[in-house]
């Protein structure tokens, strides 16, 4: 056989390997792909153009686009979908917890004694808080007697084999099955989550009622004050990053906003429109990088202007839990002592319209601890050298200095996928949790893209319209995509 045959031949039958997933993949990706980018361009309308309506199909061009601009449901549901994707940095901040317990235990497998005592503890106060709460005394030594103690023995016999599969079981679960699950969660009147929080709120209503002030100017003024010092701490740091050439534009913009979206966050809650709370915290954020872009730089210019983006964009996804906690503390404070002359009383979690974004991020985060993010940060944990920690033993350093200066830099580049990943995913999903849950209510508070993509398209039948919107959310993932693989595998931790 000639060597052209041979070649050929070979060729054919790698293509016959590859015939069935090419065909699968023209079939369900590649034809929809093509048909989809054709319809944004077309006044496509199932109820105009179907088999008993023979109606001609006209090109429109960029009338969908023009269109979407103006449609103020887009606006507010791209808007919901930005809102729900405030839970990804505390989702990631407890993917990192978790990873760092995991990894605690794993390397002290020999301290079975330690750990029984520090699990005791913990068992105690949970009981004892849940006693506090109202909860029956016969509930109590169930879930902590029985389920909890036997769950937390065993995993630190195993050296937390048992605590990575539990954590890692919500991954597993049907996404449908949970959710429906969590909606029983979330009744009004028979779920146990305000059946639970219905003791615990009667004694913060004693409480309020006993010393009101307390919660009307002191909550506040302490929130307030830990969120000037967390803000100046990094207006400090952000300008020492920028003087000493660490830092280069795009750091320094992350770094702003960091601090300037729980700033808009809580001039929304307090009644300002949403454009004024986004141009109060845009001009803010503006005002800190010009006044930093003028300090000077001795020792040079930064190599680029993505300089310190890793650890910045790390930093934020830590720090940014901690600004909305403290904003959310200004914000309740005051309202707390006019709620408690009726009664503090649960919420309506689905029902009400604030807070059903909140119950669906809290679903969100609880199947997000234990997820993927858990596994790469317990990978990056892994990959650090033992002799970093080994020579901060030798200086001295505590624990909270070898996270700071250590743990936390050598992560960066794995807290960077894992925030642009996670903004990626946030941008598309949302609609199963949203069907399943609140069907995009109450009043559209939960409907996000890709559900308002699904309700044009099979709802209403505008599948041209739905297809602008799917290729521009396709523009806004593309983006971010682009991000993540010119910055992904650079060394982030600069």
């Amino acid at each position: 056989m000639k060597p052209r045959e041979r070649t050929l031949r070979r060729w054919f039958t790698g293509m016959a390997f590859l015939l069935p997933n090419l065909l699968g993949f023209c079939a369900f990706t590649l034809v929809p792909l093509a048909l989809s980018f054709a319809m944004a361009f077309t006044d496509w309308d199932i109820m105009r153009h179907n088999q008993f309506r023979h109606e001609p199909l006209h090109f429109t061009g960029l009338e969908n686009f023009i269109r979407l601009l103006g449609d103020p449901q887009f606006w507010r549901d791209l808007g919901n979908t930005f809102y729900l994707m405030l839970g990804l940095p505390f989702a990631m901040a407890g993917s990192l917890g978790a990873a760092l317990l995991l990894t605690r235990v794993s390397r002290r497998r020999t301290a079975v004694l330690p750990a029984l005592a520090a699990t005791t503890l913990v068992l105690i106060a949970s009981g004892l808080g849940l006693l506090w709460g109202g909860m029956a005394e016969s509930g109590v030594w169930f879930l902590f007697g029985m389920l909890a103690a036997s769950v937390l023995l065993a995993g630190v016999l195993t050296g937390g084999t048992v605590y990575r599969t539990l954590f890692y079981l919500p991954s597993f679960t049907s996404g449908v099955a949970t959710y429906v699950l969590w909606k029983k969660l979330y009744n009004p009147h028979s779920g146990p989550i305000n059946f639970g929080l219905a003791p615990v709120l009667d004694r913060l209503t004693s409480l309020v009622r006993t010393s009101p002030d307390a919660f009307t100017y002191g909550l506040p003024v302490i929130c307030a004050g830990l969120a000037a010092a967390v803000v100046g701490w990094q207006v400090r740091r952000l300008r020492s990053r920028w003087s000493g050439s660490e830092s280069g534009l795009a750091a320094m913009v992350t770094g702003a906003l960091t601090l300037g979206i729980p700033l808009g966050l809580l001039l929304s809650w307090q009644g300002f429109s949403m454009i004024v709370a986004v141009g109060v915290a845009a001009s803010g954020a503006a005002v800190l990088i010009v006044t930093t872009l003028r300090r000077p730089r001795p020792w040079g210019r930064a190599r680029s202007a993505d300089a310190g983006l890793g650890t910045e964009f790390a930093l934020a996804m830590l720090s940014l839990p901690l600004l909305l906690v403290l904003a959310a503390g200004i914000h309740v404070g005051p309202a707390l002592p006019a709620l408690a002359v009726s009664g503090i009383e649960p919420p309506d979690w689905l029902g009400s319209y604030a807070w059903a974004k909140p119950a669906l991020m809290m679903v969100s985060l609880w199947a997000a601890i234990g997820s993927n993010n858990m596994i790469l940060y317990l990978a990056g944990l892994g990959s650090i050298s033992p002799e970093l920690y080994e020579a901060a033993d030798m200086d001295g350093a505590s624990a909270g200095q070898r996270f700071w200066h250590i743990t936390w830099p050598q992560l960066a580049p794995v807290t960077f996928f894992i925030g642009v990943m996670g903004i990626i995913n946030g941008m598309q999903g949302g609609f199963e949790v949203a069907r399943t849950m609140t069907a995009g209510g109450p009043a559209g508070a939960t409907t996000t893209l890709s559900y308002y993509i699904f309700s044009e398209g099979f709802e209403t039948g505008r599948l041209g319209y739905a297809s602008a919107i799917a290729w521009v959310l396709f523009a806004l993932v593309f983006a971010f995509s682009l991000l993540n693989f010119r910055f992904g595998n650079r060394d982030l931790s600069d």
